[in-house]
């Protein structure tokens, strides 16, 4: 189990070394965090770790989230690579759940992960995981907007029921996948207000299954 309080602790110290001859409160780490004082507070006394702002901070600030979680530094998790996940975090690509968005670009962060972290999160054993922002509700109540979602990209089989991300020239989507016995392929989304969209196969791109998502607060 992990400790909220004690990563707390952490994250006041990082502060810390931002914020010269001020001391640091929670509150400060609610800002950080981008969560809400009250809702911080909540999560503080039920020992309710928010794994998605945490990812993003970590990011954003060049952190190594195995050392925040278990004190552990970079070339300790060398030794033992097989424990972990290496996720490639595209903080400002988002996966379109309604129209068009972003694609890929070379931005990103790279999060050595323990793989007890995101045991109960990912299903893949492939160490080499993305992850993107999701934009929109259309695929709503299953992926939430604003939440992340981890990507494998050695799953590009449509075949397999799932929700996949797809490159094409309107942009990325988050969308179930399939193909049609006439060869067209649909992008269908689970809130049963959006119709299903159709594509011809020159037109879309296979880029991974989604095996993974942290829900925004």
């Amino acid at each position: 189990m992990y400790d909220f309080k004690k990563i707390i602790i952490k994250l006041k110290d990082i502060l810390a070394e931002e914020i010269t001859n001020k001391k640091i409160f929670d509150k400060d780490v609610a800002d950080a965090l981008a969560i809400p004082q009250t809702t911080f507070a909540t999560m503080k006394k039920r020992n309710s770790i928010p794994f998605k702002e945490i990812m993003e901070f970590c990011a954003t600030k060049k952190l190594s989230i195995n050392w925040l979680f278990f004190d552990q530094a970079i070339d300790m998790l060398a030794e033992e690579t097989e424990k972990f996940f290496q996720i490639h975090y595209f903080a400002n690509v988002r996966a379109s759940a309604g129209g068009g968005a972003f694609t890929f670009d070379e931005n990103y962060e790279v999060l050595t992960v323990d793989k007890t972290i995101l045991s109960n999160i990912i299903s893949s054993s492939n160490q080499d995981i993305e992850a993107i922002n999701v934009d929109g509700d259309s695929m709503e109540p299953t992926l939430q907007d604003g939440s992340i979602v981890f990507i494998d990209r050695e799953q590009t089989n449509i075949s397999k029921d799932g929700i996949y991300i797809a490159s094409t020239n309107v942009g990325l989507f988050i969308k179930r996948i399939r193909q049609r016995a006439d060869g067209m392929i649909e992008l269908i989304s689970d809130n049963k207000a959006y119709s299903p969209e159709v594509m011809l196969p020159e037109e879309i791109k296979i880029v991974g299954r989604v095996v993974g998502n942290i829900e925004s607060l």
